[in-house]
């Protein structure tokens, strides 16, 4: 229980710094291949023989500040697996291309979150499992929304409840 609950207060600390420092640095703008990036950071988590990343459509290559991109995508990625509760779960990936931005879209067939909590996810420290059931600060979605507001994007989170999740984020077109 010690040990749990230590390795919980890093990992809180941890994300602490990590909003804190939103915005001071940037990184450098690189040309990504998004398909590349995701792929890495899907490798990268814990994700059991029962979940599998799939990708609709192309995904770009484009220019980008891959920290916090990279954070995003792996918060995201992170969540669907942490909370997906099937047996063969599915975290399917989409972009789409516009003047202005590209919209990525992170899907699961995991439980979904009600609409009544669509709001408070993006709040810090909101968690809507007790901490015993599921490891984590409650910060994800905060870092996320908090980049992205930074970046002059959005997120959006579409799902019944019942049926999955989709988070859909918007990211801006650099040269």
């Amino acid at each position: 229980l010690l040990m749990s609950r230590t390795s919980r207060l890093d990992k809180l600390l941890e994300d602490l710094l990590n909003y804190s420092r939103i915005g001071r640095m940037i990184g450098d703008i690189q040309t990504i291949d998004t398909k590349e990036l995701i792929l890495n950071v899907f490798d990268l988590q814990d994700a059991s023989d029962h979940i599998s990343l799939l990708f609709q459509g192309t995904m770009p290559v484009i220019n980008l500040a891959v920290v916090p991109f990279e954070t995003i995508i792996r918060n995201l990625i992170g969540n669907a697996i942490k909370h997906n509760n099937e047996p063969n779960g599915v975290i399917t990936i989409s972009a789409q291309e516009s003047q202005r931005h590209y919209q990525f879209s992170v899907k699961d067939n995991g439980p979904g979150i009600s609409q009544r909590y669509h709001e408070q996810i993006f709040e810090l420290f909101k968690t809507l499992k007790p901490r015993d059931e599921v490891e984590g600060s409650g910060m994800g979605l905060s870092i996320i929304k908090k980049l992205l507001d930074y970046h002059k994007g959005s997120i959006t989170v579409e799902s019944d409840g019942e049926n999955g999740t989709c988070f859909t984020f918007t990211w801006p077109k650099y040269d």
